[in-house]
């Protein structure tokens, strides 16, 4: 009777998580987000925005592609060309699942339901964490309609997400002595993993999750708060586009009921909340640097002399630091007046990122 009382437990624990939302809203988070969009004229123009997403995409057709190929090849490459263009479903999908959740008009969702059993029956997973970090409004999209979609296309996408994560485990990129090994490939590597599973309930990634986490922090951080990607590509764009994912992937992480790793330290020194830190005086604009001046990535060269927007050697603008001090929003309000800080930013600053953090974390 024990023994079948606690598989009863285990099983009903199990179907719990599956149906949580820990990467997107919560049931109760969707009713404060919209009381909040209904109240505050700020919020409001955001979800206008991706309702207009929503509402294009209602006469659009998916376009999945079966392999994203975008990672390492210069703008205008063809394949590069074909993979963007294809993955411009997912803001597509994922402003179909908020508009459903917020406005329950079907059409919302059985457009969604189409977008996502098309991808999912297409894309076929590579372990390459920069092209499929592209997919995180995928993640997100399934994450808000888990429950609402027809079963078979339901299946069908966890099977797929599955597929995803494993790849993202035993990614070349991974293995040891590469630099793809604890740069922001791997923190995008381990946010794919974290959506993915999170968003699908399985348990069978969930202990080796958890040790890539704590690697990352160890590989990646430095106890000043500077990162490996800062000193590699001498580039705040690249300090942020590491911590960036991470931290979508410590909230997700922490809300699922895991372990809060914001300020986790290393025995070295090194946690994410110094890092964070390590951006303040960049945002602010009392300290200064120049992007990519020193960088030892071959590529970022490349690019700069492809005439891509971004790469040539230029002085840190401030408020490229807002995604990174958004997300931590949800770990500590006190980011807001660092954006509010911001040069050109303002107290009335608001964008999805910090919206969603302040939902989330139940402020305002």
């Amino acid at each position: 009777m024990r023994h079948k009382l606690f598989l009863t437990m285990l099983f009903t624990l199990l179907v719990m998580q599956s149906e949580a939302q820990f990467i997107s809203f919560s049931e109760a988070e969707m009713a404060r987000l919209k009381k909040r969009v209904k109240a505050d004229e700020h919020a409001s123009r955001l979800y206008q925005t991706w309702k207009a997403v929503a509402d294009k995409a209602l006469d659009a057709e998916p376009g999945p592609i079966a392999r994203i190929t975008s990672q390492g090849l210069l703008m205008g490459n063809p394949a590069k060309t074909a993979s963007l263009n294809a993955v411009a479903d997912a803001p597509k999908m994922y402003a179909l699942a908020l508009a459903y959740r917020l406005d329950r008009k079907p059409e919302y969702l059985s457009k969604a339901a189409q977008f996502l059993n098309a991808w999912a029956q297409t894309n076929k997973a590579t372990g390459n964490p920069i092209d499929e970090t592209k997919l995180e409004e995928v993640f997100l999209a399934f994450d808000l309609l888990k429950e609402k979609l027809p079963r078979d296309t339901r299946d069908r996408v966890v099977t797929w997400f599955e597929n995803i994560a494993a790849a993202e485990l035993d990614s070349e990129s991974a293995k040891a002595g590469r630099s793809t090994a604890k740069n922001n490939w791997n923190s995008h590597r381990i946010k794919i993993m974290v959506q993915t599973t999170l968003a699908t309930g399985t348990r069978k990634f969930v202990a080796a999750i958890d040790k890539e986490i704590q690697n990352q922090i160890a590989v990646n951080l430095r106890a000043d708060g500077s990162t490996f990607d800062f000193h590699e590509r001498d580039a705040l764009h690249y300090h942020i586009y590491s911590l960036e994912p991470l931290l979508k992937a410590l909230i997700a992480w922490k809300r699922a009921g895991n372990k809060n790793y914001f300020l986790y330290e290393t025995s070295g020194g090194a946690s994410v909340k110094k890092s964070v830190d390590f951006l303040l005086p960049f945002a602010s604009g009392t300290q200064k640097h120049i992007e990519f001046a020193n960088s030892t990535v071959g590529f970022d060269k490349a690019r700069a002399g492809n005439g891509e927007k971004g790469y040539q050697p230029a002085a840190f603008v401030p408020a490229r630091s807002v995604p990174v001090l958004a997300e931590a929003v949800y770990f500590d309000p006190a980011y807001s007046r660092a954006i509010a800080a911001i040069p050109g930013i303002g107290s009335q600053f608001l964008n999805w990122e910090l919206l969603s953090a302040e939902i989330k974390s139940s402020r305002r």
